[in-house]
């Protein structure tokens, strides 16, 4: 029995009508609502230019979602469809069926292309076959500015072919277009290019900006004032330089006071901070979920003025990886995590040069986080006996299932070199502790010890496992 399916009344209509052009174009003043969607996918797919142009100005949804046909990118594609919003902003007011009020490049969309296109079982529903009435106040009124929604990767020295062109279409109709983005990548485009590009962009749509590059001090206080006008910003990641001056870490750090809806920030290597968080942290207007400041020189003071800093107080997340803590008074991280005890999910403290004596200080408080469902300690000095009294301190934790350690130092031989033999011993005295705890549950230990920047913690990994019979 065949498994291929005969094509649909619907499939039909859409190839018949395109296969005359000009038919199809003139009858999309009548065609059902429920066939624009399908017939734009056949148009699309089978690059009938003059259809899709047509359709774009009859556009019978609030949304048109391209991004989620075109992956990748397609500039015939796009230069098509830009065409045919050019007709619709060219006319005083809307076509009588045209509902078009946002673009959107992303790639998203999908659901709407797999519903009406009969791929979901509720294709059917009434509420998505039914014709969406129609508005007539808006054609008595002007067109109110598109909305043409994108993903920027600012990845090269140049934009792609695609990213260039809208941008110059944008720029030639900045009256009639928003062009909005809500997430922004860059990763090693100049920074004089970059603000050219977002000088085109709505900055308070963005909401997700991801800087993956060594930028020089001076580069950051270019971009400083921009990310001030970003101001519905919800997560930063943030790479830095090792420059320090005192007058850019204020530029950069005020524009904090702009972000009120800032829940994660992830700054790594920053340490033009050190000795300087407090200026952040002041300039804190919302509460994070999430917190990520690794690979620098934090001071005794700055992780003081961190452990006191009320933003912090609902932390889900908090990652100090790479910040050296074994000169530190060992209750200063117990002071910490007492205040993020309750909220607190994802504790990351790898080649943290974390000793015994800090070990047994943050115990009681660690052992206080019952909503703790991930640590990782990798990368650090910890003994068979420091070892113990942590998976005993944490046994309590309801929620914790993912849990990495390192290798307990007696793993080492007297050259400071992993004796597989000796590693294999403390496995076995390991899995005794946790079947002694009596609860199932498994750790990871990693063998690295001192690791350069960089590493991956998830490498040379040990899984001890204890399964109740």
């Amino acid at each position: 029995m065949s498994l291929w399916a005969p094509p649909r009344l619907l499939d039909l209509a859409a190839m018949s009508l395109l296969r005359n052009e000009d038919l199809a174009m003139s009858s999309l003043e009548f065609l059902p609502i429920e066939l624009f969607p399908l017939l734009f996918m056949e148009a699309f797919y089978g690059s009938h230019i003059k259809t899709l142009k047509t359709m774009v100005y009859s556009w019978p949804f609030v949304r048109l979602p391209l991004g989620g046909l075109m992956e990748p990118p397609h500039l015939i594609t796009l230069q098509a469809v830009l065409d045919g919003l050019d007709v619709l902003l060219s006319q005083k007011e809307h076509p009588r069926r045209c509902k078009l009020q946002v673009l959107d490049l992303r790639n998203t969309g999908q659901n709407f292309w797999s519903i009406w296109s009969g791929y979901m079982d509720h294709m059917y529903s009434s509420s998505l076959t039914a014709p969406v009435p129609e508005d007539r106040s808006r054609t008595e009124q002007p067109l109110a500015p598109l909305e043409v929604f994108i993903e920027m990767n600012l990845k090269e020295w140049a934009m792609d072919e695609f990213l260039t062109y809208l941008m110059r279409w944008a720029e030639q109709r900045k009256g009639s277009i928003h062009l909005c983005c809500k997430k922004l990548k860059i990763f090693g485009m100049p920074v004089e290019n970059i603000m050219k590009v977002l000088s085109m962009v709505q900055l308070d749509c963005i909401q997700d900006v991801e800087v993956n590059q060594n930028w020089h001090l001076s580069s950051l206080a270019t971009f400083a004032p921009l990310l001030g006008q970003m101001s519905n910003v919800q997560r930063l990641i943030l790479s830095a330089s090792k420059e320090q001056e005192q007058h850019v870490v204020v530029q950069f750090t005020s524009q904090f006071l702009k972000l009120h809806h800032l829940r994660d920030l992830c700054l790594e290597s920053p340490f033009f901070l050190s000795g300087r968080l407090d200026q952040m942290l002041r300039c804190l207007m919302s509460p994070l979920d999430n917190l990520m400041i690794t690979h620098c020189l934090l001071t005794e003071s700055d992780l003081t003025h961190l452990s006191q800093c009320p933003r912090i107080s609902q932390l889900k997340g908090l990652d100090l990886s790479g910040i050296t803590l074994a000169d530190f008074s060992p209750e200063l991280l117990q002071v910490l995590l007492e205040q993020v005890a309750d909220t607190l999910q994802v504790l990351d403290l790898n080649q943290c040069e974390i000793m015994d004596s800090q070990i047994e200080a943050i115990l009681p408080a660690l052992s206080h986080c019952s909503q703790l469902r991930s640590i990782s300690m990798c990368g650090n000095l910890l003994s068979m006996a420091a070892m113990e009294k942590l998976l005993r301190h944490t046994s309590g934790l309801p929620k914790l299932s993912q849990e990495f350690y390192p290798a307990p130092l007696e793993s080492n031989s007297s050259q400071a070199v992993l004796s597989e033999e000796r590693l294999a011993q403390l496995r076995a005295e390991l899995l005794e502790i946790l079947r002694d705890l009596g609860r199932p549950r498994t750790i990871w230990l990693n063998s690295i010890f001192f690791a350069s920047y960089g590493y991956d913690k998830y490498s040379h990994l040990e899984i001890i496992e204890y399964i109740p019979a």
